[in-house]
């Protein structure tokens, strides 16, 4: 199902037109709160209606410990990142296994501009304008195997270019996972770019993970591997602190991180002043995913 968003970009963030011609959906004008067709899942109205963060905020105030542990660090020291030219291997419980060239995914997907809240653990927010392509349509490539129950994803390891990884902030290499429905649910993206240009490489260059209803460090950056597997792989966070790190992670403003209040959030661009507002559940997502966790004790998967 399409979806709607208000559009913000003006003819300085559109790439140019030999870039995606062909190859690229830009789906922009559709301002407003309706829905659009039936099958995979729609917008919210409060989503038509989202301002997004500046490309300044996006780019300089980030977490990629890859590149160190500061805000400011990935902006800083990201530019050493080789990202051309880049595979991915989808390997484990798929009909079709192999290294994928990134440009021969990117000839096969339909890109489009998703405007999603972005939650971060630490208990800050932006409004980001991705473009990319639903995960699901990357894993039909690959042919998942009935037998799959979840997905696993890994980031680069390149100690010469991303300098964090010579530290042992976290056990390299990055890896994160989700439950397969989680993984083919239309809200779950590869994003390959941000306000109509390609993503930068602080943000995760060429391609990475986003799920708009999880915490941020759900979302993996650089992504290098996935793998299909019927069991719950391991994430980095939770291998580092498993007590404040579950393999969930979705943002409920009912279950406190350990060490604070996950109730309101900072709203990143505002200043020295900047606002607090509530946190919604599920990031605002509620009414699209909440029906994946059915059942559950949600206060015990945080």
């Amino acid at each position: 199902m399409a979806y709607r968003w208000k559009n913000t970009l003006t003819a300085q963030d559109v790439t140019p037109q030999a870039a995606y011609l062909n190859r690229r959906h830009i789906m922009a004008g559709l301002a407003g709160a309706g829905l659009a067709g039936l099958g995979a899942g729609a917008a919210s109205a409060q989503d038509a209606a989202l301002e997004p963060n500046s490309w300044e905020d996006i780019t300089q105030y980030n977490n990629f410990y890859e590149f160190g542990t500061g805000k400011g660090d990935p902006a800083r020291e990201a530019h050493r990142l080789t990202t051309k030219p880049w595979t991915v291997k989808i390997d484990g419980m798929v009909d079709n296994p192999g290294d994928y060239d990134f440009a021969d995914i990117m000839s096969q997907m339909t890109v489009e501009e998703r405007i999603y809240r972005f939650r971060c653990v630490e208990a800050w927010s932006m409004v980001i304008p991705w473009n990319g392509f639903e995960l699901a349509d990357l894993l039909a490539l690959a042919g998942v195997q009935s037998e799959a129950k979840y997905v696993a994803f890994e980031t680069l390891v390149r100690p010469e270019e991303m300098i964090g990884q010579r530290f042992r902030a976290l056990d390299w290499p990055y890896v994160e996972g989700l439950r397969l429905d989680e993984a083919m649910h239309p809200l779950t993206i590869m994003a390959t770019g941000i306000y109509g240009k390609d993503i930068p490489n602080q943000n995760g260059a060429p391609m990475r993970l986003v799920v708009p209803w999880k915490y941020g460090f759900k979302s993996i950056k650089s992504i290098v591997r996935i793998t299909l597997t019927d069991q719950e792989p391991p994430t980095s966070w939770n291998k580092a602190n498993a007590r404040e790190y579950g393999f969930y992670s979705n943002v409920n403003p009912n279950v406190s991180h350990p060490r604070w209040s996950q109730a309101s959030e900072r709203v990143v661009g505002g200043g020295l002043f900047a606002r607090r507002q509530e946190t919604l559940m599920f990031n605002g997502y509620e009414e699209e995913v909440a029906s994946l966790y059915e059942g559950m004790n949600l206060a015990e998967f945080y």
